[in-house]
This record gives structure tokens, C-alpha cells and sequence, in this order.
């Protein structure tokens, strides 16, 4: 009897260290895999990111990128709260204003895609514009993406920035896409969002980073959540200085008092149609939500088209003056 009880335990250490080491491996390897700054080739060919002829030839050719490319854009830096540089270009409108949009782009992304946006807002609603590159993305320094947690303090930073620059009766909207939209709505409960932020556009945002990761584990991998990505969660916030669970846009909307524009494609299979609508029930101040008819992640603005533009341009004329 001691000898099957000597062979039980060692059985179960050895049982254990390898539940150890998977749990360890794991975690680096979800790390690299997604939260480490590099190229992300397991989204190349994902079919939860196809979109439509349509849409591509938008993004890929679409005049904006030309409009783009011929703006003088103002470079402007700032420091980060835990020291780093982070870059972002600033445009004036036409004619003198006092309203200006924040642009913020998504996973992956740079700040001058959202000239997609930019342009819209510049020659046809006279803002000035600005568009960040987040953390780890672009010019801007960093060796992790935050997936919109510590991006929601940058975007708060830079908001005082360009108040500073402008002036105080400087009226904002933030209008974000996928990440971005998460990194607006993560702003919009904090308690140092300047007063001059009127408004909230967010396209196309998941509700929390544990929730999105959750979602594509299981989608892509075929894995259960629990343990992994909280193990992985664990190695983020020693690494990033962020948890998964904490980055949840779903608690900040549930605080926010600033007007909310969610909108979401009906198709969207990256992040699921269901976020933008459990973000908009939970939202604690006045919200609209528009969801767009056979839209993957991302398409609304290219299948959309004059709706979305008349939808936006509404609910910002009824909150930045």
C-alpha cells in the first residue's frame, strides 16, 4: 500500500509540473502571439476578417488615402505617463473652429488610416483633426499593445494637449474604430475626462479584452478561457502593467456621462454584433446605436455610406456646438 501511495504522489508532481510548464509556455506563447509588438501572421487569412470587394477597394484605393497624402499634418509628441514617446498629427480645418474630432485607430493600425474618417470630418463638418498612433503602433513608442486600457490615460493626456493648443472652449468628439472605439469608450468613465469631450463615436468595439480574448480562443484555438488566458492575463500585467479583465470598456460606459454612438456591423464575426449591444443597454448616459446590414468588422463607414455619414452628423450636431 505505500508503494502505490509513494507512485500516487509522484504520479501527481509529475502530473502537476507538467500542468506547470503548459501553463508557463502557454502563457509566453498567447503573449507573443497577441499582446507583444510585432507582425501578427495568425490573422492573415482569418475569414473572420474578409470583407467585401467594396470595402477593400475603399480602404485600398479610396481618394482619402490621396487626401491624405496632400494635408500638411502638424507633428506633434507627447510623453507618456510611464515614459514613452508617443506620436500624433494635428490638421486645422478650412476655416477657424473650435470643434475637433480625436481619431483612434485599431489593432494593428496607424494614425493616418483613420484619414478614412479624417477627411469626412475636415472638408465636409470644418473640424480640425487629430489622429494618435497608439502605444506600440506607428512612430509612437512601446513594446506591447494595450488593447485601449493604458491607451485610455494617453488619449486623456492628449486631449489636455491639444486643449492647451487650442483653448479651452475647444468642444471634442472622439471617434474610434475596433481597438480605438474600445480605447474612447475606456476613456469615457474616467473621472479626469475633460470637460471639453462632448461626444463618443465607437465603431465596432468589443466590451472588455478578457471577453474578445475569450471569444477568439475559442474561435481560433478550439480552447476554453480558464486557465490559460488568465495565466496569460497575469504575464500581461507584469509585462504591459495591464490585466485583462480590468480592461473592460463594459465597466467604464456603465460610469460614462458623455453621449455614446455605438455602431457595429450585423456581420461582424471578428467582434460579435452582441458587444456593441450589451455596451449600448449598459451605457449610464444618453446613447444611440446603429447597426449596419450585412457589415464584417470594420465595414459599416464602406457599406453604410451616406446613412452612417447622416447618422454621424447628426448626433454631432446635437452635442459639439
Amino acid at each position: 500500500m505505500s508503494t502505490i501511495k509513494i507512485h500516487w504522489k509522484k504520479l501527481l508532481v509529475l502530473f502537476s509540473t507538467i500542468f506547470l510548464v503548459f501553463q508557463v509556455a502557454g502563457s509566453f506563447f498567447f503573449y507573443e502571439l497577441a499582446v507583444k509588438r510585432g507582425p501578427k501572421e495568425f490573422l492573415q487569412g482569418n475569414a473572420d476578417l474578409e470583407v467585401s470587394e467594396k470595402t477593400l477597394e475603399l480602404y485600398t484605393n479610396g481618394d482619402w488615402k490621396k487626401w491624405v497624402a496632400d494635408q500638411e499634418f502638424e507633428s506633434i509628441s507627447i510623453m507618456s505617463r510611464d515614459g514613452l514617446k508617443l506620436s500624433g498629427y494635428y490638421l486645422p480645418a478650412a476655416k477657424p473652429t473650435e470643434k475637433l474630432v480625436i481619431l483612434t485607430h485599431g489593432y494593428l493600425g496607424h494614425a493616418k488610416q483613420m484619414g478614412l474618417f479624417g477627411q469626412y470630418y475636415h472638408d465636409e463638418l470644418n473640424y480640425n483633426i487629430f489622429m494618435p498612433n497608439a502605444r506600440g503602433h506607428g512612430s509612437s513608442e512601446g513594446d506591447y499593445y494595450g488593447f485601449g486600457w493604458p491607451d485610455r490615460l494617453d488619449l486623456i493626456d492628449w486631449t489636455n494637449k491639444l486643449v492647451q493648443k487650442l483653448g479651452p472652449k475647444t468642444e471634442i468628439a472622439y471617434h474610434g474604430l475596433s481597438m480605438g472605439a474600445a480605447t474612447v469608450l475606456m476613456a469615457s468613465g474616467e473621472e479626469s475626462l475633460p470637460s471639453q469631450v462632448k461626444a463618443i463615436i465607437a465603431d465596432s468595439p468589443y466590451q472588455s479584452v478578457y471577453q474578445l480574448f475569450t471569444y477568439q480562443m475559442h474561435r481560433m484555438f478550439y480552447l476554453p478561457a480558464f486557465p490559460l488566458l488568465d495565466s496569460t492575463s497575469a504575464l500581461t500585467k507584469v509585462r504591459a502593467g495591464y490585466s485583462f479583465r480590468e480592461a473592460s470598456a463594459l465597466n467604464q460606459v456603465r460610469k460614462a456621462g458623455i453621449p455614446i454612438f455605438y455602431i457595429h456591423g450585423m456581420s461582424d464575426t471578428f467582434v460579435p454584433t452582441e458587444n456593441a449591444e450589451e455596451l449600448f443597454r449598459e451605457t449610464a448616459g444618453e446613447k444611440e446605436l446603429f447597426l449596419v446590414p450585412n457589415a464584417n468588422h470594420g465595414e459599416a463607414y464602406a457599406l453604410a455610406g451616406d446613412a452612417y455619414q447622416v447618422r454621424l452628423r447628426n448626433f454631432l450636431a446635437q452635442h459639439v456646438k
